[in-house]
């Protein structure tokens, strides 16, 4: 290679440089490359075609005679499907072609006849950012035998100038993409985001933040978190070593408006890392109206409590009476139908209790009337509650317990009321003729009772909210109910100082458990 051709090659690789470092944007780069590589080397035309990470093409840039050709996606397709492009594509490996019509590689044109512009060269290399394919570039001449090794070289030069361009290009964009989506998804978004610093600094909110608190967009920027959630600062302290390892962090405050109101929110805390700085993202979600319907089932609760439970009184009263006066042992048929009344106005007693000890157990206040229970007693008791129901069903009902058990100090009506609640939802869920059981087991300072059923089971991300009030399992394989029976279970084993929980497959039925301690705290 001549001096003169070594000092234009060097010019040639300078001004690529210069070019691709000029601006990641890829239209407006890719023109001005290809057309300085075209016409160093005096050649008719050029293609330089960028692909994805699934080597399918996502720009390019054709020039034919020093004009910039405009192309489809289709059209770039169809080049990487045959002809040059497309050997040098799937065989990765650089092509240099002295005579066109000699080639088989080469895609026959209609320009290509003698007639016309006729035999070329051209030269194709695949243009790589490490191990990873990120383009083709393709520079033809109308002349044969006009490319050598020394064009080979310097085109290789430039395709690995463009091939790390082209790689840092596909980046920006995806991170301009990304960028874009998540402003539309922060402003768009319907409720309050902002973004703080870990001292609590905001840094930007949503039109759903602006509006929610009263103030400006421009008045919140470069205020404190602090303004709008007091209770913010604690909360960032207290949380910093999980928030620290990517965990969701959420919570139930009180949120201060400009017009000086207060109004609940759920608020949900992540660290994020945006425009490379660490920040908080806080997610704020107005419950005043789950708060108003909370008052409301309360109140309906109280009313059905109160309302219902005078008549029920006076049932069971009147039933008591009628047990004196009536002659079961001259009318035999009667008896029956008296138990039936006997063992539902018992347990409208017990729903209506439960109900009075969820309000009292929410409202903190401590369980009094404890004592040593007789854990024996109480299950044998709770079963015979619910044996007509499952003899009913004919399902049977097994007891398990140990020879010897202790006396634990508790409430044993209330968590007698625990048993037979989860024992009447195991044959609520046991099909006809299935089985159900009970058990009791120890282990010096903690007393365990289960109760298994054959039912449907559980799904998985339901095992733990199925004992929030008012829950229901959305099913039609589901009965109905109002969501209160477990959750007085819940209530009432912790207020005693122990845990419920459920192991459960699905199609292999339920297994409640409920541990608590034997001596009271």
């Amino acid at each position: 290679m001549s001096k003169d051709s070594t000092r234009s090659s060097l010019e040639l690789l300078f001004n690529v440089s210069r070019e691709l470092a000029r601006s990641p944007d890829l239209p407006a780069v890719l023109p001005r490359v290809l057309t300085l590589s075209v016409k160093n080397v005096d050649a008719e035309r050029g293609t330089l075609i960028v692909l994805g990470m699934d080597e399918k093409p996502v720009d390019a840039a054709i020039v034919v005679e020093g004009q910039l050709i405009s192309h489809t996606s289709s059209q770039l397709q169809a080049t990487l499907d045959q002809g040059l492009a497309g050997w040098v594509l799937r065989q990765q490996k650089p092509a240099l072609l002295m005579d066109t019509s000699k080639d088989e590689r080469w895609l026959r044109r209609a320009d290509d006849d003698l007639l016309r512009t006729g035999p070329k060269s051209a030269i194709c290399i695949p243009v790589k950012s490490g191990e990873q394919l990120v383009g083709i570039l393709t520079i033809v001449h109308s002349t044969p035998n006009f490319f050598n090794s020394d064009h080979l070289a310097l085109l290789q030069a430039i395709a690995d100038q463009a091939g790390i361009a082209i790689s840092n290009a596909l980046l920006y964009n995806s991170l301009q993409s990304a960028t874009r989506r998540y402003r539309e998804l922060f402003e768009e978004n319907i409720n309050p985001l902002i973004v703080t610093t870990w001292s609590g600094e905001i840094l930007e909110a949503n039109r759903a933040a602006a509006s929610a608190s009263g103030y400006a967009l421009s008045d919140l920027t470069g205020r404190s978190i602090e303004m709008l959630e007091p209770s913010s600062p604690k909360k960032i302290k207290e949380e910093t070593d999980a928030l620290r390892v990517g965990a969701n962090i959420s919570y139930v405050s009180e949120l201060h408006g400009k017009d000086g109101k207060n109004y609940p929110a759920e608020i949900f805390l992540v660290s994020a890392r945006i425009g490379g700085q660490e920040c908080l993202q806080w997610t704020l979600r107005d419950i005043t109206e789950r708060r108003e319907l909370d008052h409301l089932r309360e109140d309906l609760s109280a009313m059905i409590y109160h309302d219902l439970r005078s008549p029920l009184s006076n049932i069971i009263s009147s039933l008591d009476m009628l047990k004196m006066l009536i002659p079961f042992d001259k009318n035999p048929n009667i008896l029956p139908v008296f138990q039936i009344s006997e063992r539902s106005t018992e347990r409208m007693q017990r729903l209506i209790e439960s109900l009075l000890d969820i309000n009292y157990l929410e409202a903190g206040q401590p369980i009094t009337n404890k004592r040593e229970t007789n854990i024996r007693e109480m299950v044998y008791d709770a079963v015979e509650v619910i044996a007509p129901t499952a003899e009913s069903k004919k399902q049977k009902v097994g007891i398990q317990l140990p020879d010897s058990l202790p006396a634990p100090v508790m409430d044993s009506d209330m968590i007698r009321r625990v048993l037979i609640n989860l024992l009447e939802n195991a044959v609520k869920y046991t099909p006809v003729e299935g089985e159900l059981s009970t058990g009791v087991s120890h282990d010096g300072a903690w007393i365990t009772i289960w109760v298994q059923d054959s039912g449907l089971g559980i799904p998985p991300e339901d095992q733990q909210r199925i004992f929030e009030k008012f829950t229901r399992l959305q099913s039609a394989r589901f009965p109905k109910g109002l969501g209160l029976g477990l959750a007085f279970c819940s209530l009432a084993v912790r207020a005693h100082g122990g845990r419920i929980w459920v192991e459960s497959k699905e199609g292999a039925g339920s297994r409640f458990f409920f541990r608590l301690p034997i001596k009271s705290t």
